[in-house]
């Protein structure tokens, strides 16, 4: 709740000072319409008068010129807020007064950790990036030489697109290297290699590297590209295994030596789990699952602070593959937390074993009759939850929009995810009797009415610029109806306005000189 009212305060304070630009600028230009146009004589001690009597002359044409001005001002800024909300998914406004306008109004980054608690804020801050992300890895990819290669040599068609290989590239480079790759010959041409777009440059530079040693980056890379099965690949990571736990032991003895040290040691731990859940993958699709699992299950007790790897998504399948729903279950307990970021593994799994209960003597008819009952209640809303978080699933669950192939990231919540997830996991739940029957009516909305997930919602300042632009509009035509009207409101607003400045003015030329006055337009 305190984050709320932060929240609405900024957008308050953003709104303000949004609404004093717009004024100001809309009266900027009527008063430059006014001194270069209208000729109105401006001096420094006549100014406000000349305005004053100015404005008593104005017709209501004015009026209704000025007003209509505001409105077309306040149109072409709705205009461009929802074709930029369209095109990019955000407000402009919003992110400029985000990026530029909160630190002038003192806004707090609400990310940043507190010193009181630095270990915690980290923490915090941590989860909050992480959960704001929205394209992840995909922890079930595939290997690209034993597998989307596979279905290069069929089709002739890439599996993966540039986009996805580029993101992939970037993976590589942030987990395998570190800034003291110079130092070791073979990690610095590893370090050139994940940046070749080239995939063959790439198998070379990783033949050349180890040439000079053993390099566990350098079987990585031939283990996911070259390696034209499951069976190569796998014997490919043990080698890596071998020379990965080597670079890990050492670098774990040196690694509060120095920050160089410390990078070393945060590199080899990203390659050594890496390899380790490679190696699970394979034994998982070499069908020593129950071998998976062990490797799963350690690695995850060894390394429990990496989730970035998303290790439990690939338990989960491998648990579900040995029908080991009370396992499944027990892994969820601890991961389907709210303060940790979902997907349509862990929403649809819940839901898979929410269904499995009641899913075998579920019947249509038979609920519409007499109601469902508190097992039923429990699948159906589970289910719902599954679909409200990606919507995209059922589709390929039930079969009705074709399967590809898995890329290798995925966005979170979209058509990608539900790729992925359905991709894996059909197998799943057509093993459950009746599981995928309960699905599809739950997804047809026989019981409930299934809202769409992701909706967005309109920024605040879309629908503040169309307020705006609805009130100078209505002012316009309000002056066109009634003017006489209007021009009394105009001239009392007017009034009122300017006098605080009058005010001002007078205590001014009461304190200062008059032969100042004089002098200044002559300056």
């Amino acid at each position: 709740m305190a984050d709320d009212g932060a929240g609405f305060i900024e957008q308050l304070k953003s709104c303000v000072v949004w609404s004093w630009t717009y004024f100001w600028t809309v009266w900027f230009f009527v008063m430059l319409f006014l001194v270069y146009i209208l000729r109105v004589p401006f001096r420094y001690t006549d100014s406000l008068t000349a305005v004053s009597m100015f404005l008593n002359t104005l017709t209501p044409k004015f009026y209704v010129a000025l007003t209509g001005t505001s409105s077309l001002i306040s149109g072409l800024i709705l205009i461009f807020e929802w074709w930029y909300f369209r095109k990019y998914g955000t407000s402009f406004i919003e992110q400029v007064s985000v990026s530029h306008l909160r630190p002038l109004l003192g806004g707090v980054d609400n990310s940043s950790p507190s010193n009181s608690n630095t270990s915690n804020g980290d923490a915090d801050s941590n989860r909050q990036s992480v959960s704001e992300c929205k394209v992840w890895r995909n922890p079930l990819n595939l290997f690209r030489g034993a597998e989307y290669n596979r279905y290069t040599w069929v089709t002739g068609r890439e599996p993966l697109t540039y986009y996805d290989m580029n993101l992939s590239a970037q993976d590589h480079q942030t987990f395998f290297t570190c800034d003291s790759d110079h130092l070791r010959p073979a990690d610095a041409i590893m370090q050139k290699a994940w940046r070749e777009r080239n995939p063959q440059a790439r198998i070379s530079a990783a033949h050349e590297a180890l040439e000079l040693e053993d390099c566990a980056t350098a079987y990585i890379l031939l283990a996911e590209e070259e390696a034209t099965t499951i069976v190569e690949a796998e014997k490919l990571f043990k080698q890596a295994l071998k020379a990965g736990e080597a670079c890990y032991r050492r670098s774990q003895q040196l690694q509060h030596h120095g920050s160089q040290y410390e990078a070393q040691h945060r590199r080899d731990t990203n390659v050594l789990v890496y390899i380790k859940r490679r190696l699970a993958m394979c034994s998982r699709k070499l069908g020593r699952t129950r071998e998976a699992v062990k490797m799963m299950r350690d690695l995850m007790k060894e390394f429990p602070l990496l989730s970035m790897f998303n290790i439990h998504e690939n338990l989960l399948e491998s648990l579900l593959e040995l029908q080991n729903y009370a396992d499944v279950q027990a892994v969820l307990a601890k991961y389907d937390d709210i303060s940790l970021p979902k997907s349509a593994t862990i929403c649809y799994t819940a839901a898979l074993l929410k269904a499995r209960a009641v899913s075998d003597k579920f019947s249509p008819e038979a609920a519409s009759r007499r109601g469902l009952s508190t097992a039923e209640m429990n699948a159906v809303e589970a289910i719902h939850r599954a679909v409200e978080f990606n919507p995209h699933v059922p589709k390929y669950l039930l079969e009705m929009k074709s399967l590809i192939l898995p890329p290798e990231h995925i966005l979170k919540r979209g058509d990608s995810e539900a790729i992925a997830y359905a991709f894996f996991h059909l197998q799943h739940w057509k093993r459950v009797e009746g599981a995928l029957n309960l699905l599809h009516c739950t997804w047809e909305g026989m019981f409930h009415e299934v809202s769409v997930y992701p909706k967005k919602e309109l920024p605040f300042f879309i629908l503040f610029t169309a307020g705006l632009c609805s009130f100078t509009a209505m002012l316009a035509l309000l002056t066109h109806q009634f003017p006489e009207l209007m021009g009394v409101f105009a001239k009392a607003f007017l009034s009122t306005l300017f006098a605080p400045l009058n005010f001002i003015m007078e205590k001014v030329e009461s304190i200062l000189p008059s032969s100042l006055w004089h002098q200044l337009p002559r300056i």
